[in-house]
């Protein structure tokens, strides 16, 4: 009589992530609003490519139907939709991304928490989460400080830098078609020539300094401004870019 030896079988793990998204809250009217995108994305192509993007949908409170042509309407625009905030306990069809609730707003503390290996270049790392001092319980730890990426050489047009942990130095120039994306503040030692949004996961302190301002597009925690929308003095000179009262301002730097 022979046995057959038992099958192993082995268990499914189910873990729980989190990731960082850009989100977009369209507000009433709707046709000013696409008009207002499609600008930000006529003097920054290829902005939303490859980033996953959730759909805030709470301000406009859209009828189902109006969900559908919406995503639509921004799958044109090459933005394409991972997932839709909305509260309450709307149905929506099998052929729209999934409904998200409880969402929050994302912060580079948070962020650093969840890195993985060393970011090139960087200075101010912050110490390992896990490594108490002695004689010091965990409630008593000091709040990591943002680490900053440093880029000791030019960004050439069709780069991207993207830092969801904090500032941005960079020593060189910044090429027109490149773009800086910084969760802290942007500094650029050279001629910015190109795209810079700093803030971008709701730091409305953040600022963008540069010595020669030839920027196509300058923005802080969402507010932008354009190129053609620039005080022409402005050009050419050194200058800081800041919120003020909900208004970007852009000043000289002296």
């Amino acid at each position: 009589m022979t046995f057959a030896a038992p099958v192993e079988t082995k268990s499914i793990r189910f873990r729980a992530r989190s990731f960082v998204a850009f989100t977009l809250t369209p507000e009433a009217p709707l046709s000013e609003w696409l008009e207002s995108l499609d600008r930000w994305i006529g003097n920054s192509p290829g902005y939303f490519a490859g980033r996953p993007v959730v759909l805030n949908l709470n301000t406009l409170k859209p009828e189902v139907g109006q969900i559908e042509t919406l995503v639509a309407e921004l799958g044109l625009r090459g933005i394409r939709i991972y997932a839709i905030e909305l509260d309450g306990n709307t149905a929506l069809e099998a052929n729209l991304p999934p409904v998200l609730i409880g969402a929050k707003e994302a912060t580079a503390g948070l962020l650093m928490q969840a890195d993985g290996k060393g970011r090139p270049e960087e200075t101010g790392k912050p110490e390992d989460a896990d490594r108490a001092e002695q004689g010091k319980q965990p409630e008593d730890r000091q709040p990591e400080a943002p680490a900053t990426l440093m880029v000791k050489t030019p960004i050439r047009s069709g780069q991207s830098v993207f830092h969801a942990h904090g500032d941005v130095i960079v020593l060189g120039s910044v090429a027109s078609g490149s773009e800086i994306v910084a969760a802290g503040s942007i500094h650029v030692y050279g001629t910015l020539r190109g795209r810079a949004s700093a803030g971008v996961l709701g730091h409305s302190a953040a600022r963008i300094f540069c010595r020669k301002n030839e920027a196509e597009l300058l923005s802080v925690d969402g507010w932008y401004c354009t190129a053609e929308e620039m005080e022409p003095s402005l050009r050419g000179k050194a200058v800081q870019a800041f919120l003020e009262k909900d208004t970007l301002r852009i000043a000289p730097f002296n």
